[in-house]
């Protein structure tokens, strides 16, 4: 399963559809795909703190580096910067749920 692919069936599980029905003729999952091409597009940028994060695993890497090391350093620093992209949105999260709170 691609990763696009699975976005699509967690956004479709989110709104409490059923992944594979097929009353459209497509899986229901496939309607989403609009909506993650939507989000990858925005995200496709890294921020600053996402650039820094998988700046570090960068700095390590050498020319006489195996194609296999320097797949896990590619690994790694998605990892690294999806990290702080998440750690982006527990803060944003966290602030709409203060506002939340006041709004009550």
């Amino acid at each position: 399963m691609t990763l696009i692919e699975n976005a699509a069936r967690s956004l479709c599980r989110i709104h409490g559809d059923s992944e594979d029905d097929r009353a459209t003729g497509a899986p229901r999952w496939m309607a989403y795909l609009p909506h993650v091409l939507a989000v990858i597009e925005a995200l496709h940028d890294p921020n600053a703190a996402m650039r820094e994060a998988g700046s570090e695993i960068i700095r390590h890497v050498g020319e006489d580096e195996s194609d296999i090391g320097h797949q896990s350093d590619a690994g790694n620093v998605w990892r690294f910067m999806m990290d702080a992209l998440h750690q982006d949105a527990r803060q944003i999260q966290a602030e709409a749920a203060d506002i939340m709170r006041v709004d009550e």
